[in-house]
């Protein structure tokens, strides 16, 4: 890598960072390390997370994205370098294109995870009814769908709680409320299952 790619600060403390996750590895980096290993950068990152990664596992040059999305380079790349993203609507449904996201992704990418799954939890423990206007709003589904999906995951959470109201102290009911805490740590995986279940 320090010959052939002009990187001569990358040794072999360095790659072992990377393989430990101590570090990550930049965007030229990631190319040279795929060109050694005779491999694409995407085979290296594995199952893309960030918009970083969807970026270079689509071998999409940042220039390229900006562009598609009608944005200068420098604030994409703040957005990439930050994992923040910030554009409008039409930027958002142009970056899905692009970069051939699934609505998870898309989710993850555009940063509506966190609000989706603080939404999800109050709508397990609530009135499921009343979550489905913000849901929607975060994530483009059918609203129909997205009724019956809140509806099963209220009742799969609700029967996993019903142990817990028990007046004895077995291992039921402790069983049952480390379920329901399980249940709410992975919720948005719980939901992205049941939507997949409901479209087959």
């Amino acid at each position: 890598m320090r010959a052939s790619y002009g990187l001569p600060y990358v040794t072999p403390d360095l790659v072992i960072a990377w393989e430990r996750g101590m570090t990550n590895p930049t965007s030229p980096e990631l190319t040279a390390l795929a060109g050694v290993l005779w491999c694409s950068a995407g085979e290296l990152i594995g199952k893309p997370r960030t918009l970083r990664e969807h970026r270079i596992s689509r071998s999409l040059a940042p220039e390229d994205v900006a562009h598609a999305l009608g944005l200068e380079l420098l604030a994409y790349l703040r957005m990439e370098e930050n994992n923040d993203w910030r554009g409008n609507d039409r930027q958002s449904a142009a970056l899905a294109e692009v970069l051939d996201l699934a609505l998870p992704a898309f989710v993850t990418v555009t940063g509506r995870e966190a609000r989706l799954a603080e939404h999800l939890r109050s709508a397990v423990t609530t009135r499921w009814q009343a979550y489905t206007r913000p849901i929607t709003k975060l994530v483009p589904l059918d609203r129909r769908l997205l009724e019956d999906v809140l509806q099963k995951l209220h009742q799969g959470y609700q029967g996993q709680m019903v142990a817990t109201l028990s007046w004895g102290e077995g291992s039921a009911a402790g069983d049952s409320s480390h379920s329901g805490r399980d249940f709410l740590d992975r919720i948005v995986d719980h939901f992205w299952t049941n939507v997949q279940q409901f479209t087959g």
